[in-house]
């Protein structure tokens, strides 16, 4: 294989990606979904072919004009294995190029034991050996929490009890694969982008609702990370004067407000649940028709769509999508999110379609795989060193 720079490499293997989820793609989609010229499109084209990883395919029907070649791809071009990290458990995935899961398992997991990160190792380490034959492309892990570099993966997390963590390098001493870690909202952002209802689209807001609320964000098709990769901590935003405690030691944010922990608290202190009965005590009352309990989602939505409405007009996105654990009860949020969200918005943002979606653990477990996934179309070089090696595999005949 002829030597290419670095961004030579990147078009190549987004070309290969591109193709690989697609039956048949002819140079001028590549060159139009790629946004990379004709004739750049044609060189690298014509070289991936001599390489041996494109093959072509039958030719378009006709409308009109020249029938447009087609290609395909002439290799498997590898899975990417995913893993979401959770304070009680993880979840890993097996995802194919196309974003198609194809084996998934969830294991219970104490992330503040001594032993975390090689629990953690050997748990992924034998799902990989579990890998039915094939070439795996690299190792995505998503975390709640911070993360300095996706190449680098050091992890500070409140919710993990993390601080200063080298989960990167640890896991790629153990695993003697490529490893990209990352926020898990961001990641998500990544998924949503390729194989979600953010595909097509070039600016988006992503929001998780949970035990937390955060953000990821997306614009021009760029992933905004911030100065130290923390950008997205919608969760954060100063919401109530004097308000209740939050994790991150402030008072009043919004996840202090309407996060899972707020909103059970809430209930037990109206008496409406146990002390030790949990949200989904509050979601079971709030289905049965419970009034009370419908009116602390209906307050939560309201407040919830006041501090989207101020993301959307600050971001100007295309698409708003809602995730989370939260969203198992969106229909009792909706009535107060409503017309607080879109009263709230400037006249140019009031049609912004809003998507909320209930997949859970595997969805976020293939955001982390989406990192590997995403590699090739990674312009701007995020991914570092270990996206380098991702890449090489990609154009690995």
């Amino acid at each position: 294989m002829k030597p290419h720079t670095a961004q030579a490499d990147i078009t190549r293997s987004a070309i290969l990606a591109h193709v690989s989820t697609r039956h048949g793609c002819s140079r001028a989609q590549l060159a139009r979904e790629l946004r990379v010229s004709p004739a750049l499109i044609t060189q690298y084209t014509r070289d991936l072919i001599a390489d041996g990883l494109l093959v072509p395919l039958a030719h378009e029907a006709s409308r009109g004009g020249r029938p447009a070649q087609l290609l395909g791809s002439a290799t498997t071009t590898g899975d990417a294995i995913g893993c979401k990290v959770a304070a009680d458990h993880i979840t890993m995935v097996q995802v194919r190029v196309d974003g198609m899961i194809t084996r998934a398992d969830t294991l219970a997991f104490e992330a503040t034991a001594g032993a975390a990160v090689q629990h953690l190792g050997a748990a992924l380490h034998a799902f990989i050996e579990q890998t039915p034959t094939g070439r795996l492309l690299g190792v995505g892990v998503g975390v709640p929490g911070d993360v300095d570099e996706q190449t680098v993966g050091t992890v500070d997390s409140t919710q993990l009890g993390w601080r200063g963590l080298p989960l990167g390098d640890s896991l790629r001493r153990k695993l003697g694969l490529p490893v990209i870690v990352e926020n898990n909202v961001t990641a998500l952002t990544i998924a949503e982008a390729l194989y979600g209802p953010g595909l097509g689209h070039d600016n988006l807001l992503v929001v998780t609702i949970g035990t937390g609320v955060g953000a990821g964000i997306m614009s021009n098709g760029n992933l905004l990370r911030g100065r130290s990769g923390g950008a997205g901590e919608i969760g954060h935003l100063p919401i109530q004067e004097n308000g209740p405690l939050c994790q991150c030691g402030g008072h009043g944010c919004l996840e202090a407000v309407l996060g899972e922990r707020a909103l059970t608290q809430q209930a037990r202190e109206t008496g409406l649940i146990r002390s030790d009965a949990s949200i989904d005590a509050v979601r079971d009352l709030a289905d049965q028709g419970d009034p009370a309990a419908q009116q602390i989602f209906i307050d939560a939505g309201h407040t919830f769509g006041r501090a989207m409405a101020g993301a959307v007009n600050l971001l100007d996105p295309e698409v708003l999508i809602l995730l989370g654990e939260g969203m198992l009860g969106w229909r009792h949020w909706i009535p107060g999110f409503e017309p607080a969200f879109r009263s709230a918005l400037i006249p140019r943002n009031r049609a912004i379609p809003v998507v909320a979606e209930t997949l859970q653990d595997e969805r976020w477990a293939q955001g982390a795989a989406s990192l590997v996934l995403s590699t090739p179309f990674d312009t701007q070089e995020h991914s570092g060193e270990q996206g380098r090696l991702i890449r090489q595999r990609f154009l690995k005949p």
